[in-house]
């Protein structure tokens, strides 16, 4: 066997169990990695010199193809009313297919960090059979130094190949497609799909599963902070302006999309950004837009024009879904440390395509745990395999349903107490429509959700007229400079009164309807949080 790169001598791929592989690539750049994708038909260039990639089939994430280790641990600590289950045999059969599937083939490896923070980090190794999918990832978790190289052992590890067909039969999967999980082992194998999230996704829904035990809440959140350690984090679903809405040039941005929040303050988990960017511009995201259109970026299933390879942002005809990853320090404000002090605002993103929702909210304490339990959003065609053009309105519980091993109280008590101990304001933002339902209104103008977020994060929204919403009960601002009035207040934005008032009482009873799974495991305050408008009489 070849062996290339920086590597740990002593811990190689043998101890895996990996053997007879033609060669194996430690720990290439990005230089290396464009050359063996692209000498390898992988993917090509685009004219700002960004890789560019399909994913085929998949286009997203497969949450019903992912499964995990039931045994004597995972089966009274497991949330399986959100998770799928294979047993020891069927995951040992997995695997050793998949040490078969190997022999033979060339593979890169990288060793990287899951986690900025050297107390909670978890050293992690990813063999993929693709160049860009290790150039992807490289790039998506946190780069170790040279030096720490030659002594890495891993405690997590994955091995990702798309070639791969798992057979449902024998390894009690639902598809040829397989994300399985042992958390005994730390072991990851992901194949028969070419979406290269489900790697990084891996790696949170592991760090979901043992931090919390260390005291640690791991978010699927972005977060940013101010000039005076005024820490902001956002949660939010794909989709709902996680990345665009933290790329603030004012502020620092601390990551985009997985974050932990412990003794010491909020770490970001990865050392990069996994952005959408489907009609990205210039203009509207100007960070994102330059990080995506230069050399180390990796684009996927976007459109290039056929001679000029420019990138064309509003194509959507590969999928609404496509996405661009780029290191965290493409964006010129972004931590260099990966770490920022206690949260002062919790702001929670809906991309509301039911119209009804007021551009921002101010959320009591049980407000916010009810909403974060609720998790409420809807999802964009494209981010999950089996979705449609349209989005569909969507409760996902804390605002990550498909990552969360445990029980979802796990991790709402634990925001809960946090909020209250660091006396953290919390809001709730649609960044979905207005002016009417999807197919009517318009997506809710980025400049207002922008203004609003200024004026809740720098403390001067607080100090505006409330109004209570008579559907929700939380507290809407009725007037801010620089934001039209009637989008505060949404029924002013629809043409049909009658009609906002039967779509706002119906997304009420969708509230309702999907929290009743939570109310025996939540207080009478959490409860009383609920909408209260009930629907007319029939």
């Amino acid at each position: 066997m070849q062996e290339t790169g920086v590597r740990n001598g002593a811990f190689g791929a043998d101890k895996f169990g990996l053997k007879n592989l033609e060669r194996v690539h430690w720990n290439l750049g990005a230089p290396q990695l464009y050359q063996h994708s692209l000498s390898a038909g992988e993917a090509v260039l685009s004219a700002d010199g960004a890789l560019c990639a399909d994913t085929g089939e998949f286009t997203g994430r497969s949450p019903k193809d992912k499964f995990t280790v039931r045994d004597a641990t995972t089966d009274k600590k497991m949330w399986w009313a959100g998770n799928q289950s294979i047993t020891s045999e069927q995951f040992e059969a997995l695997y050793q297919d998949f040490i078969a599937h190997a022999e033979g083939k060339t593979l890169f490896a990288q060793d990287l960090y899951g986690g900025a923070d050297p107390s909670f980090r978890i050293r992690t190794r990813v063999f993929t059979e693709l160049a860009w999918h290790s150039l992807f990832i490289r790039t998506l978790l946190i780069r170790p130094e040279r030096k720490e190289l030659d002594a890495f052992v891993p405690e997590l590890t994955i091995i990702d190949m798309p070639s791969f067909r798992a057979d449902p039969k024998r390894h009690g999967v639902r598809s040829e497609n397989v994300v399985a999980i042992d958390f005994a082992r730390k072991i990851v194998l992901i194949g028969g799909s070419y979406y290269a999230g489900e790697m990084k996704k891996s790696v949170f829904t592991t760090l979901n599963y043992y931090l919390p035990e260390k005291g640690v809440m791991p978010m699927h959140c972005s977060a940013n902070v101010g000039d005076k350690g005024d820490t902001a984090i956002f949660f939010g679903l794909s989709g709902t302006g996680k990345t665009t809405l933290s790329a603030d040039p004012k502020r620092t941005l601390i990551g985009d999309d997985e974050h932990g929040w412990g003794r010491d303050g909020v770490f970001n988990f990865e050392g990069g950004c996994y952005a959408k960017c489907i009609k990205l511009s210039k203009e509207a995201e100007p960070e994102i837009h330059a990080a995506s259109k230069r050399f180390g970026a990796v684009l996927e299933n976007c459109v290039l024009d056929a001679d000029t390879r420019e990138v064309d942002f509003d194509n959507g005809s590969k999928t609404e879904n496509t996405r661009s990853a780029y290191p965290l320090d493409f964006i010129p404000n972004a931590s260099r440390s990966g770490r920022a002090p206690h949260p002062k605002n919790v702001v929670m993103l809906a991309a509301d395509a039911f119209g009804v929702l007021p551009p921002i909210a101010k959320l009591s304490p049980a407000q916010a745990m009810y909403h974060f339990l609720s998790g409420y959003t809807a999802k964009v065609a494209g981010t999950e395999r089996g979705l449609g053009k349209e989005p569909q309105p969507e409760f996902s519980t804390c605002f990550g349903s498909p990552f969360l091993p445990l029980d979802p109280s796990v991790y709402g008590n634990m925001l809960r107490e946090l909020i209250a101990e660091h006396d953290v304001d919390c809001w709730l933002v649609n960044t979905g429509w207005t002016g009417g339902k999807y197919g009517v209104g318009s997506r809710m103008p980025i400049k207002v959700t922008r203004a609003l977020l200024t004026a809740a994060l720098d403390g001067s929204l607080r100090n505006v007229e409330f109004r209570t919403d008579k559907y929700f009960g939380f507290a809407v601002p009725t007037a801010l400079p620089g934001v039209p009035s009637e989008i505060l207040n949404p029924v002013n934005t629809w043409k049909d009164k009658d009609e906002f008032d039967r779509t706002a009482r119906g997304l009420v009873a969708m509230f309702q309807k999907n929290f009743a799974k939570f109310e025996a495991k939540v207080d009478a305050e959490i409860r009383a949080a609920a909408p209260e408008v009930k629907l007319a009489a029939e």
